[in-house]
């Protein structure tokens, strides 16, 4: 549930993201935090009661997973939303896993991060898409996960994927496929 009450804490490299985030947040009466890296909001909310974090999955060399695992260390009571540009079912479900509400793809409105804020998650229909999910979806799910599994070491996941180094580079910096 979501009350002016509430704190935000925004972390994201992408400065010109979390100011429109902020001013976003402000123009609806909701204070906020900026910071644009792990260690900065740990610090932070040492020092400050968040009751709200949006979280970006990359954040310059920090993982937003790790991220996600300490601030509910800190603070068991913080609601938290993971946003990414690269989204895959294996950091969505590790995300959830950690603590995190929900999981989104940028670009996102305010108000669709809001409502998830105050839905009661519990009690959602899930919804199954009808159409099978591609093959280039499938292996772009995989390599995240292999490479999730190995923590971020493009060289071991090369090797268990079967696959030459470069070449999981190169799909690495393609964007995700769509489904």
């Amino acid at each position: 549930m979501i009350t002016n009450n509430d704190h935000f804490l925004l972390v994201d490299d992408d400065e010109v993201f979390c100011q429109v985030m902020q001013r976003a947040l402000t123009r609806r009466g909701f204070t906020s935090n900026i910071f644009q890296s792990a260690n900065t909001a740990i610090n932070g909310i040492k020092n400050t009661n968040f009751t709200k974090a949006i979280v970006d999955l990359k954040i310059a060399q920090d993982s937003g997973l790790s991220l996600i695992k300490e601030l509910k260390l800190i603070n068991p009571a913080i609601e938290i939303i993971m946003l990414t540009g690269y989204s895959s079912i294996s950091t969505a479900v590790e995300a959830i896993k950690l603590g995190a509400l929900n999981y989104f793809c940028k670009p996102i409105e305010v108000d669709e991060l809001l409502q998830a804020f105050s839905k009661n998650t519990q009690t959602e229909d899930i919804y199954v898409s009808e159409t099978p999910t591609s093959l280039d979806r499938l292996e772009w799910e995989h390599i995240q996960k292999t490479l999730n599994d190995n923590d971020g070491n493009i060289s071991a996941c090369a090797r268990i994927l079967g696959m030459h180094r470069r070449t999981l580079q190169r799909k690495l910096q393609k964007r995700p496929v769509k489904s």
